[in-house]
């Protein structure tokens, strides 16, 4: 039986750059189904405490949370915004962990970052690698793609750069 992975960028722009390389990145994955993931599909009232104790946990992290469970990897491209997160995922994943710890429940994760700079997201990727594991998330490994526009093909949907493709390939193989 064919390992199932889910994909999604962690972003809530309706032109993510971390899209294009995370639907790349997924079609790379040969012998697995491929399910994607749109946060759009996810939102939720911005976290609140207060909120949590009058209106309960949204049913959408409970609807997130088992669409990972039913997968066996993830392949997540997480956005730099202003050296964080997101805040659309943020949100999500606040939600989610209100439900349990374990958002990532153990599985394999492949986690990606790109950015039009040098900088290619890698402070938001450390971020999310330091604490993948404190949310069970197992990372087998991550890789930052710098000046986007310079090292992918938007219109073909490519990674142009070959030794970038070569990286992701090789990490993508120890799915």
């Amino acid at each position: 039986m064919a390992k199932t992975i889910l994909a999604f960028a962690a972003s809530n722009s309706s032109v993510s750059i971390n899209r294009q390389l995370v639907n790349y990145a997924a079609s790379l994955i040969d012998g697995a189904d491929i399910e994607t993931l749109d946060i759009h599909d996810y939102e939720m009232p911005i976290y609140r405490h207060d909120r949590e104790e009058a209106d309960g946990i949204p049913q959408l992290a409970h609807d997130f949370l088992a669409r990972i469970a039913v997968v066996d990897a993830l392949v997540v491209s997480v956005a730099e915004h202003n050296g964080s997160y997101a805040a659309a995922f943020k949100n999500i994943f606040d939600w989610c962990s209100r439900v349990g710890r374990e958002v990532w429940q153990n599985k394999p994760m492949v986690l990606l970052s790109t950015s039009p700079g040098p900088g290619a997201a890698g402070r938001v990727l450390a971020m999310a690698e330091t604490a993948a594991p404190h949310f069970g998330g197992n990372v087998l490994g991550t890789l930052a793609v710098p000046k986007f526009d310079e090292n992918f093909d938007s219109e073909e949907g490519v990674l142009t750069n070959a030794s970038l493709d070569a990286d992701l390939r090789a990490l993508l193989a120890k799915l």
